[in-house]
């Protein structure tokens, strides 16, 4: 809707926008969205603000709503502000790490097309850039060119691919403040928790650059006399890598660290929210020296479908890693099976949290809790979104859990202090609100939050915490994605495992016990790909990561990171049984 007059910006902030305009850009540059005294601000910051009807029809044009905008600006918004937010655009260290292109065959390129795709801030709502709108000819080119790089790359020494990701992970630690100001500037995470999503991120090219020279294989003794059999490890390919938005760093360096310490080459569609700290990386390992074609980013919005299903069927790329919702993973490997590729899905979670009466720290259990279920504001595929608490100790534990949760300071992610960002976007802050009021309407109570934080912004929820809830509640069958927490009270140990695995997922689970042998029953009876006992952080770079069931198949980072991107060969010696000659 479009803003009355009456209601249109200062003229700082119409500044702001002509400067965004008329600012000249230059490839690899970013553009400062500052006001700056060019002629043609100076001259308008001396109007009154009562504009002439010559500004008039300007401020429409730069008011006027745009098709892809994520959200709807209320018209009683105050015109001063889009959203109540104080800050603006972060000043990076080194500006040439913010790139609006994608990156192929070792250069920046705009779309064939010319169309871009707008990013926008998730607290602010303001525009950060845009990026390349590639179709499927652009990514056929980066396709190509991996797999052109490929048959050289493959062999090179594990050694030389060691010391390729080594410069790769010192290059992002020495430009880790840059990079975290990029994940919440596009992510809305809070600063602190994208400084850790840097060292997290980094670890992985840390890991497999140690892990590259280590890709033994096997003697094997044969069952027929005179053979011998030996197994040989190789990289299987051109790689497509498709991640998602709630991890822009680490999403994309757990696929491509085990990827290239195997020898293969990769083609990695960069989230449409979060395209630009996807691209700073890209630029990092160009600064690295990783050969031309040998990584290749590619950005899209509305042409995503259509690429990723040229890089599911494409005949050159052997290998999809894929991160996302279990829906979109059914899809790609119904493509990815028209030319049976491997492949590793790690999809959608429901992870359920339980707290057992014999619990030896309570406090411990309602922080473990408190860190699994609202980290990144509730949006990690592994987060707690069942909270099961046995009867002995719900009432305690309820009591604990809702005042840390009261503590939680909600705002942008730059702010000091601040503890909870936005989600993604009005989409995620509107199901989260149905999971509320459907759990409401079924009997459940809510002791906290319940309400969007529209005085912050459509992207805001307020963190919450429901009691009372009951297995017929959306909340117990479909997984959030956002600071919704409800409480579940359980009496025994088969009833809430039962109540954990009725669920078509199997990503994570967490529970917390003094018991040493409730310890290894539960561990081993849970229908999940990773347990946290007496924990509520799971994720470790040693540590595989993966599901069940329809939380997909294969394992990232550990030591078994890497065969997910590597074959195995026999090679069988005949006639090897000839005695000692004389």
């Amino acid at each position: 809707m479009e803003l009355p007059l009456r209601r249109l910006p200062s003229l700082s902030f119409l500044n702001v926008l002509i400067t965004h305009i008329f600012a000249p850009r230059t490839p690899n540059k970013t553009f400062s969205i500052f006001p700056f005294f060019s002629p043609l601000s100076l001259s308008l910051s001396r109007l009154d603000f009562k504009m002439d009807r010559i500004i008039r029809p300007v401020a429409r044009q730069l008011l006027r709503p745009r098709s892809r905008y994520p959200f709807s600006i209320p018209p009683t918004a105050r015109a001063q502000r889009l959203y109540s937010m104080k800050h603006s655009a972060p000043q990076l260290k080194d500006q040439s790490l913010f790139i609006e292109k994608a990156y192929i065959n070792g250069e920046w390129v705009d779309a064939k097309s010319g169309e871009t795709f707008e990013v926008h801030d998730p607290a602010t709502g303001k525009l950060i850039g845009t990026c390349p709108e590639l179709d499927t000819s652009d990514v056929e080119k980066a396709i190509q060119a991996a797999s052109e790089a490929f048959p050289k790359f493959r062999t090179t020494l594990g050694r030389e691919r060691a010391r390729m990701l080594r410069r790769w992970y010192d290059l992002m630690m020495e430009n880790a403040d840059d990079l975290a100001k990029l994940i919440t500037w596009e992510n809305g995470k809070p600063l602190a928790d994208a400084k850790g999503e840097v060292n997290y991120a980094a670890s992985f090219f840390e890991w497999f650059s140690e892990e590259a020279p280590r890709t033994y294989g096997d003697t094997i003794p044969a069952s027929v006399p005179g053979n011998r059999v030996i197994t040989v490890k190789q990289p299987v390919g051109v790689c497509g890598l498709i991640t998602p938005w709630n991890f822009p760093a680490a999403m994309i360096t757990r696929k491509i660290g085990p990827a290239l310490a195997a020898g293969c080459t990769v083609v990695a569609k960069s989230p449409q929210e979060t395209p630009f700290t996807a691209n700073a990386i890209a630029e990092l390992a160009h600064r690295a020296g990783i050969p031309k074609g040998v990584v290749n980013f590619v950005t899209s919005s509305k042409n995503t479908p259509a690429v990723g299903e040229l890089i599911t069927t494409h005949p050159e790329v052997r290998k999809v890693s894929f991160t996302g919702s279990t829906n979109v993973g059914r899809i790609l490997g119904k493509q990815s099976a028209s030319t049976i590729k491997k492949v590793s899905w790690e999809l959608g979670g429901n992870a359920p949290f339980i707290v057992f009466d014999d619990v030896e720290d309570l406090d411990a259990a309602v922080m473990g809790a408190i860190n699994s279920k609202f980290r990144s504001s509730g949006q990690t595929c592994v987060c707690a979104n069942r909270l099961y608490v046995q009867e002995g100790v719900y009432e305690e534990f309820t009591k604990r859990f809702v005042e840390k949760v009261k503590d939680f300071k909600l705002g942008g992610g730059f702010e000091d202090g601040i503890t909870h960002g936005p989600v993604i976007h009005e989409r995620a802050a509107s199901k989260a609100h149905e999971h509320v009021q459907d759990a409401t309407s079924r009997g459940a109570q809510i002791v906290v939050g319940g309400q969007k934080a529209t005085a912050l912004g459509p992207n805001f929820y307020h963190p919450t915490v429901l009691t009372g809830m009951t297995k017929d509640m959306l909340l117990a069958s479909e997984e959030t994605f956002g600071p919704v927490a409800g409480l579940f009270p359980f009496k025994t140990e088969k009833e809430v495992v039962d109540l954990a695995n009725h669920a078509e997922v199997g990503l994570a689970g967490y529970f917390f016990s003094g018991n040493v042998r409730r310890i290894f029953r539960v561990a081993e009876a849970l229908e999940v790909g990773m347990v946290g006992v007496n924990t509520g952080l799971i994720s470790d770079v040693a540590s595989p990561f993966g599901g069940v069931k329809q939380s997909g198949f294969g394992r990232e980072g550990s030591k078994y990171g890497i065969d997910e991107f590597m074959t195995i060969k026999s090679i069988t010696f005949g006639g090897m049984s000839q005695p000692l000659q004389e």
